[in-house]
């Protein structure tokens, strides 16, 4: 399983579970959804279940569920701020096409 965490990102799941005061890491995923066909899942953590894949990076953990790999495997996981804006952001070599909005995208 090759998913890559940033430092940035990284430092901002951190500062994230601190503020929330629990949770052990970040749970990432996708769905069907929006124009394009899927869009990413992103919540906190409680914890592993059995069919769940953990990737830990820079003292964080990411858990991802079984389905969802396949569409996440090679993506970047970065933290942005553009603006007053702030979001993950995803590099995913998977994906084909993307909707205009940015919200979801297709894979073949």
């Amino acid at each position: 399983m090759t998913i890559q965490l940033t430092e940035r990102a990284a430092d901002h799941i951190r500062d994230a579970l601190a503020r929330q005061g629990s949770g052990m890491g970040l749970r990432l995923g996708v769905r069907t959804s929006g124009c394009s066909g899927f869009m990413y899942t992103v919540d906190y953590a409680d914890a592993v279940a059995d069919d769940d894949t953990l990737v830990e990076q820079h003292g964080v953990s990411v858990v991802i569920d079984r389905k969802s790999l396949p569409f996440l495997e090679g993506v970047e996981v970065d933290f942005v701020r553009e603006g007053l804006n702030e979001r993950f952001s995803f590099r995913n070599p998977n994906v084909t096409a993307e909707c205009g909005c940015g919200e979801s995208f297709s894979v073949q």
